[in-house]
């Protein structure tokens, strides 16, 4: 059976992010999207020049139409009441939110106010979330820990209710790109990949529509994790001319 995903998120008018990016990524991995829009925003490369978010109700009659899944991503939700219903709304299946809170270029994409309904609302639903630094500090910040340790800020996170946490190393510099997954009472486990400076936008959306994907299959969380890590690093490699991106590659 194909694995479906639900993917909830915003239209990126280029495709490098958002639901359409975790569209391609989802279709060459062989699972099959479902999707529920937040918000429409017309972007590229140079940067963000309109958002309009969508009518709560509209959210949710997308998410009750998709019908069953086996997992859920999320990525950007724009607004506190967005995001508030979205956290009530969530089918079952894995769960695995990337926080998306600003552009690429630098243009928030989640109102301040959301960033507590996220906290308090979503994240104790999330079997995973997938922060990048920046990310991962201003949620602990935002939970009172102002510590420049990602460790530390990673189990904040994990106190508050989210089953795991992979910290995502593309922001962070040496020859390795190494995103670190930490989970309750467990060994931190390390993905490492070469690093490879690209300028591709997206990644973010891609690594956690494609750890969504190997869940949806039944893959074990590390698994998914290696697998989407492979998948992202074949695609910086593609952006830089090296080789094609294959499936599953």
């Amino acid at each position: 059976m194909t694995p479906a995903i639900l993917c909830i998120g915003g239209i990126d008018s280029s495709g490098g992010a958002g639901l359409l990016r975790d569209s391609a990524t989802i279709e060459v991995l062989g699972g099959r999207m479902r999707a529920a829009v937040t918000a429409v925003t017309a972007q590229d490369d140079g940067g963000l020049r309109a958002n309009l978010p969508l009518p709560v109700e509209t959210v949710l009659a997308q998410i009750a139409s998709a019908g069953p899944v086996q997992a859920v991503k999320i990525g950007m939700l724009g607004t506190a009441p967005i995001t508030r219903a979205v956290a009530q709304a969530l089918p079952e299946g894995f769960r695995v939110l990337d926080p998306v809170l600003a552009s690429s270029s630098g243009f928030a994409l989640l109102e301040p106010e959301g960033m507590g309904c996220l906290l308090s609302d979503l994240l104790p639903r999330m079997d995973l979330v997938t922060p990048n630094l920046p990310e991962l500090y201003a949620l602990a910040r935002h939970l009172g820990c102002s510590s420049d340790d990602s460790a530390a800020a990673a189990r904040v996170l994990l106190g508050a209710g989210a089953g795991a946490v992979l910290v995502k190393g593309g922001h962070s510099e040496g020859a390795e790109s190494v995103d670190i997954l930490y989970r309750p009472e467990t060994q931190e486990r390390r993905f490492s990949a070469p690093r490879v400076e690209a300028a591709l936008r997206g990644t973010g959306c891609r690594l956690a529509s494609a750890i969504a994907c190997g869940m949806a299959r039944g893959e074990p969380l590390e698994s998914a994790v290696a697998a989407a890590k492979a998948h992202v690093h074949a695609a910086l490699r593609a952006a830089r001319g090296y080789e094609p991106v294959k499936p599953g590659g």
